[in-house]
């Protein structure tokens, strides 16, 4: 089913379960965010920026999505909004309307590809491979100071939400983020995660035996 969503064009990803914090300050955010505040449901949707600015529109935005529902919100006098939002659920973009006021595109969910008996028997050994990388990788990061010491990988059991849990704990940038949120199935999910956090631990490793320079993450 086609429906139509607001939308926040930036240049991050937001995965499914992981928190987002916002600063609203563009006119036209704002009044999707009063928007959002009136319906029933507070959601927006959270979309890449291939190319382009967060300010100002004329972007180019990517194909997939994620739903995001306002948990906290508050407002400043001057009509301000700072909020935090979780992670909902993933949709395609069908169509992209008008800007006006704000953002709106036409989305449709976007649920996994449902697993073969041979795919679900893969699901455990690489879902604690995928643990065990992220864990590392997390405490590379960790001892470079690219992540904060509070950071915790502690997905759960299920594959299908944590894989999504890894993606978001681990120091991934937006490109990476991007192809993890975008991947059609838990399985190509989990091997794609393997084989990006195979390469940030061999970078971080790399950072760390230099002396710990500039650690970006996108591999």
């Amino acid at each position: 089913m086609t429906t139509g969503l607001p939308m926040f064009p930036l240049g991050s990803v937001l995965l499914p379960g992981d928190l987002m914090r916002l600063h609203i300050f563009e006119p036209r955010y704002r009044a999707m965010v009063a928007a959002c505040r009136a319906a029933e449901h507070p959601d927006f949707g959270v979309v890449l920026i291939e190319r382009g600015s967060e300010v100002g529109g004329g972007d180019l935005r990517a194909a997939v999505a994620t739903v995001a529902r306002i948990v906290q919100l508050a407002e400043s006098p001057d009509g301000r909004f700072g909020l935090v939002a979780i992670g909902m659920s993933r949709v395609s973009v069908h169509e992209w309307l008008p800007d006006d006021p704000y953002p709106v595109a036409l989305v449709n969910d976007l649920p996994d590809t449902p697993p073969t008996p041979e795919e679900l028997s893969e699901w455990v050994p690489d879902y604690a491979e995928a643990v065990a990388l992220t864990r590392r990788t997390v405490g590379l990061a960790i001892e470079l100071g690219v992540l904060d010491s509070t950071v915790r990988v502690d997905p759960g059991d299920d594959p299908a939400r944590g894989s999504f849990a890894l993606a978001a704990a681990a120091p991934l940038g937006p490109f990476d983020r991007y192809r993890i949120l975008a991947s059609t199935s838990v399985l190509e999910r989990l091997q794609l995660l393997i084989e990006v956090l195979h390469d940030l631990e061999e970078v971080l490793h790399f950072r760390l035996a230099a002396g710990g320079d500039d650690a970006g993450t996108d591999t």
